[in-house]
């Protein structure tokens, strides 16, 4: 077993607090970086697609290298190279879990610039899918298919966590096989304005969730709520999500996450290209060289950063904030999640007033619509406000936000142009759910194949 190298010194607490500290960065040096994925279905017969095969994501992978992208690989269970995904400069494709494909896009300056890669993805995608009869949908739950129908993907860390899950939770294998989100990720100038923004779109992120609803079904019929993808993480691992509700107490810094993420157990250690199952074991004991499966060898600061991307708060910080809270969409709303935080949490004036909508909630308050967002959508309340009417002051805050930034495309257009879509379902207070309820129980009379050709990209 490969050991500590004789000359690296014990990873410290002060170590593992001060990784997220040093994201930090000038306000001139913030950048947005957007996430989404999307289900691989094939044409034909509307089925999950495999990872082998002339038409499978292997291929679908593949294919896309004639686009300049990359290959990712590591090491599989007999010890060949087994493709998980591409990057091409700071743009990366991987598969999660049930092969669901996903964008990781580049840090980038402004919304016109993500709209575009995200735009360019999806032409690239759609024209390799085309060749193989493949389809993606944008949807937060896959509308029908089984869990057991799925095909897993070869990925070491997929392989441990399936095993781990069902000890954990109900629902943990549902987040991982059915369900697609859209993600921004934005950066931080200190500790205190971490903070600031933490409370902001932790509090906020149930509004989020109902403002961007978009997974009415499971297996076939309507699930009884607007999100089924946000409703499987009450149920997948309590020790590694929720609210955090430290994130709102006085002295919440890098040193309180720290200490959470610590709380969290392990997955894996990544050795030489493999993945080593640790999981359920404390990454304290893996800091002082005590874990069982790698005798005497201690944590680096490379193991600390896989292990934070196992925790899956609503907001999860690394070296800079991920927003997680929003079923996948389609490309409309895809460019609108990026829009909508980065008007909020990049411009001073309209991050106090988003604060302002939140700050007098209790937990309470937090966890109950936590758990009322999934199911009602903008038509839940939280002390007494409908959230349709904070979503609207969400949308209005960004809005202007963005206007303020001035950051123009080639056509004269500031960024808030983006905001359209999701402007219209607040003005309106029905999600894109209800609207596809409406569609399931009038024109397409309960038949969901309908879904596969109104809602592909």
């Amino acid at each position: 077993m490969p050991q500590i190298m004789s000359d690296e010194r014990p990873l410290t607490f002060e170590d593992m607090a001060g990784w997220f500290a040093a994201g930090a960065k000038p306000c001139a040096a913030f950048r947005v970086g957007a996430e989404h994925e999307k289900f691989v279905f094939r044409t034909a017969d509307h089925r999950p697609v495999p990872y082998e095969g002339v038409d499978g994501v292997k291929a679908l992978m593949e294919g896309l290298m004639r686009f300049g992208w990359a290959p990712t690989t590591e090491l599989g269970a007999d010890g060949s190279e087994v493709l998980i995904g591409l990057n091409r400069g700071m743009e990366n494709i991987s598969l999660e879990p049930g092969g669901q494909f996903e964008l990781s896009g580049a840090p980038l300056e402004t919304m016109h610039d993500i709209c575009e890669e995200t735009g360019r993805h999806l032409e690239e995608v759609k024209t390799v899918a085309a060749e193989l009869g493949l389809g993606f949908l944008g949807l937060g739950f896959t509308p029908d298919w089984r869990r057991e129908d799925i095909p897993a993907m070869p990925k070491g860390r997929y392989r441990i966590m399936r095993r781990y899950m069902p000890k954990v939770g109900t629902k943990g294998l549902d987040m991982m096989f059915r369900t697609c989100t859209v993600q921004a990720n934005l950066d931080f100038a200190d500790e205190a304005d971490m903070r600031a923004k933490f409370r902001v779109s932790l509090a906020l992120q149930p509004v989020v969730t109902a403002l961007f609803a978009n997974s009415p079904f499971v297996e076939g019929r309507p699930s009884g709520l607007l999100s089924s993808r946000a409703a499987v993480w009450a149920d997948t691992d309590a020790a590694r999500t929720g609210m955090l509700p430290f994130v709102f107490e006085d002295g919440f810094g890098f040193e309180t996450y720290a200490r959470y993420a610590l709380s969290v157990p392990m997955y894996f250690v990544k050795r030489e290209g493999r993945y080593i199952d640790v999981a359920g074991r404390s990454f304290a004991d893996f800091v002082a060289g005590r874990l069982p499966e790698l005798e005497g060898e201690r944590a680096t600061l490379k193991d600390w950063a896989d292990h934070i991307s196992t925790a899956f708060p609503e907001v999860r910080l690394k070296q800079y904030l991920e927003m997680r809270g929003a079923d996948g969409g389609p490309t409309s709303r895809l460019c609108a999640l990026p829009a909508l935080w980065t008007g909020i949490l990049y411009d001073g004036s309209a991050l106090a007033a988003a604060w302002d909508l939140a700050k007098d909630w209790t937990l309470e308050d937090r966890t109950q619509l936590s758990r009322e967002a999934p199911r009602l959508g903008l038509k839940a309340t939280v002390r007494g406000r409908l959230v349709r009417d904070i979503a609207r002051d969400m949308v209005a805050l960004a809005r202007e936000g963005l206007k303020r930034r001035d950051r123009l495309s080639g056509g004269m257009v500031d960024e808030s142009s983006y905001l359209g879509e999701i402007e219209d379902i607040a003005e309106s207070g029905v999600t894109a759910a209800e609207r596809l309820l409406e569609l399931y129980h009038g024109p397409w009379a309960g038949n969901l194949d309908h879904v596969y050709s109104a809602f592909a990209y």
